[in-house]
């Protein structure tokens, strides 16, 4: 038979809860000015209280000063145990603490970054044992080796969800503006992947479509489908020769040099430009 003890609520003890000029006189960190009105006080245990003020210090708006005072038993005599500024239930705070792998986003490892995997990396399964990607375990039995570690089910799974949903997939804005019929799946520049993914994503091989070298949903598009012109091609216009209208022409003076060869006189001709 098991039994539960009470907790007994903490009593608050009048001495302590009316010292609030001994709780404020002890806030010594920061001028008085920073110190605002009493906001509460909360019985700690046994002749423990703690009185809490407004704190004016800039860039701490919602926090509190928080004092606690104490008496020994039969005497009224209240001493200060601690001074600390705690944030009230609307201070402003800082974001939460993350490990640095959970601060990590996509395009954050730059030049000559390193970024270890964890061991225990869910997104990874062990390569020396059966993998469950098809194409890994034809590589492996035909070749004899293997890589350590290849991505398991739900590595492979938030990766194609990753990819779908972002500009590799349906819904990027180049692929909602495409024609209806320029999906890449469709498309002769596209190389579907190998194993499990190769159902659902390619890589683009075009030259001059935006996402050349990218891995790409068989639903995406593009304009720069292969078949895009097949069907609408423009008849090519036939390049005509080039036309001079000498129909019309000017006449220009045109002074021979002093001394000609043939009069040893001055003289003017026409010619025509």
């Amino acid at each position: 038979m098991t039994t539960r003890t009470a907790v007994r609520a903490a009593k608050l003890d009048q001495v302590c809860a009316d010292a609030v000029g001994v709780a404020r006189g002890a806030i010594t960190e920061v001028d008085a000015d920073d110190i605002g009105d009493h906001l509460d006080v909360i019985a700690e245990g046994d002749r423990v209280v703690t009185h809490l003020f407004e704190s004016h210090l800039a860039g701490y708006r919602g926090w509190r000063w928080a004092v606690t005072v104490t008496r020994v038993p039969r005497s009224r005599h209240v001493t200060v145990c601690e001074t600390v500024l705690l944030p009230g239930p609307d201070a402003l705070l800082a974001p939460g603490w993350l490990p640095w792998n959970e601060r990590l986003r996509a395009g954050d490892l730059g030049v000559g970054d390193l970024m270890p995997t964890a061991p225990d990396d869910e997104r990874l399964a062990q390569g020396y044992v059966l993998s469950d990607d098809p194409a890994v375990e034809e590589v492996s039995w035909e070749l004899g080796l293997g890589r350590s570690r290849v991505m398991s089910q739900e590595g492979r799974m938030e990766t194609a969800q990753r990819w779908y949903e972002g500009e590799s997939g349906p819904e990027a804005a180049i692929s909602t503006a495409a024609p209806r019929n320029a999906r890449c799946g469709t498309c002769g520049f596209y190389m579907p992947l190998a194993g499990s993914m190769r159902g659902m994503f390619g890589v683009c091989g075009n030259l001059f479509a935006p996402d050349d070298a990218r891995a790409v949903s068989a639903d995406h598009g593009c304009g720069a489908h292969s078949e895009t012109m097949l069907g609408n091609a423009e008849v090519p216009v036939e390049e005509l020769p080039t036309i001079y209208d000498d129909s019309e022409v000017e006449a220009v003076a045109v002074s021979r040099p002093h001394g000609s060869v043939e009069s040893g006189e001055p003289s003017e001709e026409y010619g025509h430009s």
